[in-house]
């Protein structure tokens, strides 16, 4: 057993401070009110950090230089564990347009990985290959197309582990297949897209609840001949039931449009999420699509037309929001555990401090930078 003490803990209630969590195996045995010392327990001194639950990343490509869209077992495991590192307890692996080979090949290493004890990984998510042309960013325009019943419905028959899909709502055929995510529990996300505010409303009857990463690869605010017209940004912005998250890197969003959204959507409907591509917390240079380059601390296409994906890592999105956007670290935490957690439907094990949940915990310290990190009750980072 385990005892975290000399620090403020973050509970759903707020911060505590003086109290202490106690941790068996992979489980959080209880959040107590008091520090001093349990007979039996080993002591790990937060000194005077904030210890707050792993992050729930939800839309993340890679990382320590590999690429989800690889599929192998390999490539996976050295991903996942470099973001842990810092600060991710729990992800969801991701995969930009795709062709049904590699998608079956990523399903394939996520339905292993899944079944392993105390795995982070919680289920894939997709984000294409259905997207809008006009919008496709970073993706490889060679996959995109219109969502396709003789693709989707033998995948989603096959796996249960595809939890996420993200997809432009205004395509032909895309009120049948997000009816199908639907019944097999994916959850439909709005995503390079176009859409006008009667097309966002309409999906998101359809159940499209949750926006791509808002504001990239998306239309806002813009004219048409003398008139002036609503986004797609905006239409998710006004419509109350869809949650949204954001690139908090400080470079694809504006800290001040961070700030807004939050401000406007709160922190029960906000997430932050990485977007990192293969090149984040690593010494790569190089992304897995040959078109991208680094440069300006962020991936963008060569010819400088779209940024591509992040570098950024969790706790970079917690150090955005607090040092430049003006959100407060607690909400700022929330907005990558308890929120996410939420979204994702895993909130009844994962996102919170709270007795019978997976000890999943982090300390920061002062300057938001990880100095422990625990997973599922095991230790994957100590430099305290």
């Amino acid at each position: 057993m385990k005892q975290i003490y000399n620090g403020k803990i973050l509970t759903p209630e707020g911060w505590l401070k003086n109290g202490s969590i106690l941790v068996e195996d992979n489980k959080i045995v209880e959040v107590l009110n008091i520090d001093l010392p349990i007979v039996g327990a080993e002591r790990v001194d937060a000194k005077g950090g904030s210890i707050v639950p792993g992050g729930v990343e939800q839309h993340c490509h890679g990382g320590g230089g590999r690429d989800f869209m690889e599929g192998t077992e390999e490539a996976f495991r050295i991903a996942v564990d470099a973001h842990m590192q810092h600060g991710t307890t729990s992800i969801f692996p991701t995969l930009s347009s795709s062709t049904m080979p590699m998608i079956y090949s990523a399903v394939e290493t996520v339905e292993k990985l899944i079944k392993e004890p105390n795995s982070p990984v919680l289920g894939l998510h997709l984000e294409g290959h259905y997207l809008n042309p006009m919008f496709a960013g970073g993706q490889m325009m060679e996959n995109i197309k219109n969502p396709d019943p003789e693709e989707y419905i033998p995948l989603l028959n096959s796996t249960n582990v595809v939890k996420r899909w993200s997809t432009a709502p205004e395509l032909p055929g895309t009120e049948e297949f997000a009816k199908y995510c639907q019944r097999h529990g994916v959850l439909n996300a709005l995503a390079h897209t176009k859409a006008n505010y009667h097309e966002v409303l309409q999906g998101f009857h359809w159940g499209f609840t949750h926006a791509n990463h808002l504001f990239n690869a998306m239309r806002g605010f813009h004219k048409n001949g003398e008139f002036k017209h609503e986004g797609t940004v905006e239409s998710v912005l006004d419509i109350e039931g869809i949650t949204v998250e954001m690139i908090a890197d400080g470079i694809h969003v504006p800290p001040v449009m961070l700030h807004m959204v939050y401000s406007i959507k709160g922190v029960e409907r906000t997430t932050l999420i990485t977007d990192a591509l293969a090149v984040a917390a690593s010494q790569s240079t190089t992304a897995f699509d040959p078109r991208v380059i680094i440069e300006d601390g962020v991936c963008k296409l060569k010819d400088r037309s779209a940024l591509a994906g992040s570098i950024a890592t969790m706790d970079r999105l917690i150090r955005t929001a607090v040092q430049q956007a003006r959100i407060p670290m607690e909400d700022a935490c929330r907005m990558v555990s308890e929120t996410p957690a939420k979204i994702m439907h895993v909130y009844d094990r994962k996102g919170s401090l709270q007795k019978g949940k997976d000890a999943d915990i982090v300390i920061y310290n002062d300057k938001i930078e990880p100095t422990y990190v625990m997973a599922m009750g095991k230790v994957v980072r100590d430099e305290r």
